[in-house]
């Protein structure tokens, strides 16, 4: 079984927060144990430049970032974990995919489009204060995945876009001078979407709403004691599932201590008695990793290490990739000599036939998680085989409804919930 490329970049610019640790550092670790994949995590400080330019900033959010994956128990002898800047292939590689990406695709890009908003709303002139660092970096976040044939692309999904775009590009650079890469897939978690921060909305820097997540016990607690909270008193029955508090809880306890939670919101706990209780779960689980980050933050050495091992890692395929991609565009030795035709040939259907199988299965499991909220109502409802038939005739209907693209996207989903509902369809 060929192994599959997973990739997540994190942009230094802040500092590790709860919700990035729910979203993505706890669930892109655990994937890492798998042997079935190939992790690639790196730091994105390229990225970070793009619209922060405080040195300092993105000098500690870089510190922070790389001893926050190491304190979780990141085994960079199983996953690659490196810096962005530390592989110049990537830019060498950004700058051939620049030649292949049309300025119409750049010109729809979510934030290129929201900045021209702005000014608009402004009075100013569309293109104020964009850089062109702004305008095109989906095509460095493409060289990031292209660079290694990534097939799993773990994204929150407003970045989804941006992996559809890397697509195009491949799909345009493949048709344009041979397969060489591979198509990747978005993977979306919908729970990650759903982490609060301490105002109810969801955690991000932008909102200023998050916590961090090594914070000292006293800062952690004073934080904590700022999540709002409705006007209901001690005593009162409170709904657990509309609490920040809950939830936060619910995302770090097993089920039976989010039962034991949930029981104390129906008889009535004092808000200030639950957040108490929230901080002193919260202190409790982190303290061993917060102990840990501590001590490597005191040892940026060994951090360092454990990011230039990473770099020889994934410059032992960037470099030899970048230059079959160098020969491919024609940047060769005046003394290159081509194989023949034929075993070029040969080789090339024999890499499109397996990359085309791993784009299917990446394309169904896509799918499927789109389909999950579908199934699981069917897995959970009294009569199984009842309600799949119902869903069925339902999305079938839904198909009949449509025209053309989105009927085609509607008929795909329609095809996957018939065969994973197979043995209930009979």
């Amino acid at each position: 079984m060929t192994k599959q490329t997973v990739l997540t970049g994190i942009t230094t610019t802040g500092t590790p927060h709860i919700g990035n640790y729910l979203g993505a550092i706890q669930p892109a670790i655990e994937a890492s144990l798998n042997s079935n994949y190939n992790s690639y995590f790196f730091l994105a400080d390229f990225h970070a430049l793009i619209k922060c330019h405080d040195p300092d900033r993105v000098a500690r959010s870089t510190r922070e970032i790389a001893a926050t994956w190491l304190a979780l128990g990141l085994d960079t002898d199983k996953a690659t974990f490196y810096r962005q800047t530390d592989i110049p292939e990537i830019t060498e590689l950004t700058w051939i995919l620049t030649c292949m990406t049309s300025k119409g695709l750049m010109n729809r890009s979510h934030a290129y489009k929201a900045s021209v908003d702005a000014n608009r709303e402004a009075g100013r002139q569309d293109d104020d204060d964009v850089t062109m660092g702004l305008f095109s970096y989906p095509i460095l976040m493409a060289a990031d995945i292209l660079m290694f044939n990534a097939d799993i692309i773990p994204v929150g999904k407003d970045q989804i876009q941006h992996i559809e775009m890397a697509r195009d590009i491949a799909g345009r650079f493949n048709h344009t001078y041979g397969t060489l890469f591979n198509l990747p897939e978005a993977q979306v978690d919908e729970q990650t979407q759903l982490i609060p921060g301490l105002d109810g909305r969801k955690m991000s820097k932008s909102y200023d709403n998050t916590i961090p997540l090594f914070s000292p016990s006293d800062e952690l607690y004073k934080l904590i004691k700022q999540i709002k909270t409705d006007a209901r008193e001690p005593g009162e029955p409170k709904d657990a599932d509309s609490s920040t508090i809950f939830q936060l809880y619910a995302n770090f306890a097993t089920a039976a201590e989010q039962a034991q939670m949930r029981s104390k919101f129906d008889n009535g706990i004092g808000w200030g008695d639950a957040k108490k209780e929230l901080f002193e779960f919260l202190d409790s689980y982190l303290s061993k990793p917060r102990e840990e980050y501590n001590r490597l933050m005191n040892d940026l050495g060994f951090v360092e290490q454990q990011l230039l091992k990473g770099a020889e890692k994934a410059r032992s395929h960037a470099a030899p990739f970048l230059k079959d991609i160098r020969v491919a565009v024609g940047i060769r030795p005046l003394t290159w000599q081509g194989g023949s035709t034929a075993a070029a040939a040969k080789k090339e259907k024999e890499q499109s036939a397996e990359q085309l199988a791993r784009a299917e299965e990446g394309r169904r499991r896509a799918i499927l998680m789109q389909l999950k909220p579908l199934l699981d109502r069917v897995n959970s409802a009294d009569d199984s085989a009842t309600e799949a038939k119902r869903l069925i005739a339902e999305k079938a209907a839904e198909v009949e409804s449509l025209k053309k693209k989105a009927r085609q996207k509607a008929q795909n989903e329609l095809d996957l919930l018939r065969e994973e509902l197979a043995a209930l369809l009979v």
